[in-house]
């Protein structure tokens, strides 16, 4: 009976120290914050883990907050252009709890604060998205399209409210989905047409010019050969020109000689295939062959 009473007490015992461990010890796990409160005023931010000491509630008591990366998502929904063009865009953030204090104090639940920053980042979206003309979201020019320079102004807007305000810190900002609505798609297909089109046009306008300017150097070339060929067949001309003289010089000192060259080269251009005529030999250049001796066969 005795030995029941001992393991009773000692085991009552044990039970109490656990529980007594449990109201005042405390434990901060990796990826974890927690916030001490006294009598419900903050007195100190834990982040680092470890095994911790505090007074039993009610006097301290704690707040835990996940330290990791949490993406949120907004609705799909329509927002306007700088042109007045309608875009239906979903963005999406990343945000972590910077400062467990101020996050306690102001929004107090990752519940509430998603809904704090649907509202901020619905705003500063639409805001954002307003400045700008629709050719940065959608065009056929990369050089044109801003989409970059867009989530890094949505960044610098969300991310300094939902710190000053909640402690939320924003890692980055991103247009996540975009469409157009059924009006908005014809126009803009139209005018993708319209742009190819008129890269056509200027690629034919080049084409065009190239050719034009292949042709001239053709002509060119062209001219400058024909000149050249003409300036070498004057003087081919002129060389058979003064060659001629030369002979003619020669044939005026001697006309009889002259005119028996001249007959035999007539009789060699109408004799040199077998031919029968039937002439005067009194006629030129016939009238060489006059007085010839008759050859034998």
């Amino acid at each position: 009976m005795m030995k029941k009473n001992i393991f009773t007490i000692i085991t009552a015992g044990i039970i109490l120290v656990i529980l007594a461990l449990y109201l005042i010890a405390f434990q901060v796990r990796l990826n974890e914050q927690v916030v001490l409160t006294t009598f419900g005023r903050p007195v100190l931010v834990l982040s680092e883990p470890g095994l911790y000491w505090k007074w039993p509630w009610p006097i301290q008591s704690l707040y835990r907050f996940d330290s990791r990366l949490k993406v949120l998502d907004s609705k799909f929904e329509e927002t306007y252009t700088r042109d007045g063009k309608n875009l239906i865009i979903t963005a999406s953030l990343a945000w972590r709890i910077q400062n467990p204090l101020k996050f306690l104090e102001s929004v107090g639940t990752e519940l509430e604060a998603e809904k704090n920053l649907q509202s901020v980042l619905r705003n500063y979206k639409n805001a954002v998205i307003g400045r700008h003309p629709l050719n940065h979201f959608i065009s056929t020019d990369s050089g044109s399209l801003q989409f970059d320079e867009i989530e890094e102004e949505m960044l610098k807007l969300v991310s300094t409210e939902t710190e000053e305000r909640y402690g939320i810190g924003v890692e980055f900002v991103r247009i996540k989905q975009m469409a157009l609505p059924e009006d908005t798609t014809a126009k803009v297909f139209e005018r993708m047409r319209k742009e190819r089109e008129r890269i056509a046009e200027r690629y034919r306008a080049e084409g065009e010019g190239e050719a034009n300017k292949i042709r001239a150097e053709a002509e060119s070339e062209r001219d400058r050969i024909l000149a050249m060929a003409e300036a070498e067949a004057k003087r081919i001309m002129g060389e058979g020109d003064a060659l001629a003289a030369k002979y003619y010089g020669v044939f005026s000192e001697n006309e009889e000689l002259a005119i028996f060259l001249r007959k035999l080269d007539a009789l060699r251009d109408t004799l040199k295939e077998k031919t029968t005529i039937v002439l005067d030999t009194g006629m030129p250049p016939y009238d060489l062959l006059e007085g010839m001796p008759e050859l034998n066969e």
